[in-house]
């Protein structure tokens, strides 16, 4: 999505910009105070920045808060389709924080990003990684062989983007999406999330980044990960079960587990109250 076409009440439209880092252009909130411990917030597939729209207010009184939109999703441009994959996104997501001079405190992410966040523990010295409901399982049986390979096709095939675009990008399909997720938000929440599949970029860069989604090189050293992690899950996700953080937190020497009762997938933008609770202490602590 270009920066210019979007809404005016998009959430921190005005504390965002970008920021040219190869290979890709970024789009960066950036809000807090500048000598405060950095925070870095990472959106999970399919979504951007603006998901943290609730949970910043609450963090940027005591912290520098910086939320990138990923590659080829949202309002950042993708500088070539080959580097949405776990490893990629990581590592260039680690050449923007040295370029820009931010040494993130921690690193919070969302879902898919929550892998993203685990990964860039091992590339940077960050003294924490959070997950809300972080998405470190994978899929079982035929979906674990189909998904990868059918997202590959749909991402290699021309003009898909507008053509899935085009198909989910109506109201009523990005409401079924969403309470799919056990998250069916309010229409604020859901008009966001229809600017973004309406957005043939938008789907592009999903669709390119799901297709090259690999863990297993991940989960296998998570053992060896000595990095403070805390997961959130709450119950009510339909996406990612909370049972997944809580095998995940099993597998990590200094990791700990926080579950939200109720709520779905998107509980940062149900219930921030709830997940700012969690998280405070944990980062005090840390500190």
């Amino acid at each position: 999505m270009e920066s210019a076409r979007l809404p005016e009440d998009w959430p921190f439209r005005a504390q965002a910009r970008h920021r040219r880092v190869s290979p890709h252009d970024w789009w960066v909130i950036d809000t807090g105070p500048r000598a405060a411990p950095v925070l870095l917030l990472l959106h999970g597939a399919g979504g951007s920045g603006h998901s943290f729209r609730a949970l910043i207010p609450l963090l940027s009184q005591e912290y520098r808060v910086i939320v990138p939109d990923l590659p080829g999703q949202g309002c950042t441009r993708a500088g070539g389709m080959r580097r949405l994959g776990l490893d990629a996104m990581a590592e260039d997501l680690t050449r923007l924080c040295q370029s820009e001079e931010w040494t993130p405190h921690v690193v919070i992410g969302h879902s898919a990003g929550a892998a993203i966040a685990l990964r860039m523990a091992e590339l940077l010295p960050v003294q924490g990684v959070v997950g809300i409901n972080a998405a470190l399982g994978t899929f079982d049986g035929a979906a674990g062989v189909m998904f990868p390979l059918m997202a590959r096709a749909l991402a290699a095939t021309p003009f898909v983007g507008s053509v899935v675009s085009r198909l989910w990008g109506q109201p009523a399909t990005v409401r079924k999406l969403l309470a799919g997720t056990g998250s069916p938000l309010d229409k604020a929440g859901q008009d966001q999330y229809l600017a973004l599949v309406q957005d043939a970029d938008h789907v592009s860069g999903t669709l390119g980044m799901m297709a090259q989604w690999r863990l297993e090189g991940l989960m296998t050293r998570l053992p060896a990960l000595t990095t403070p992690v805390l997961l959130i899950a709450s119950e009510g996700d339909r996406a990612v079960p909370a049972n997944v953080s809580r095998d995940a937190v099993a597998h990590m020497t200094k990791a700990t587990f926080s579950q939200i009762a109720g709520y779905g997938h998107l509980v940062h933008e149900e219930a921030p109250e709830a997940v700012s609770a969690a998280l405070k202490p944990w980062l005090r602590a840390l500190a």
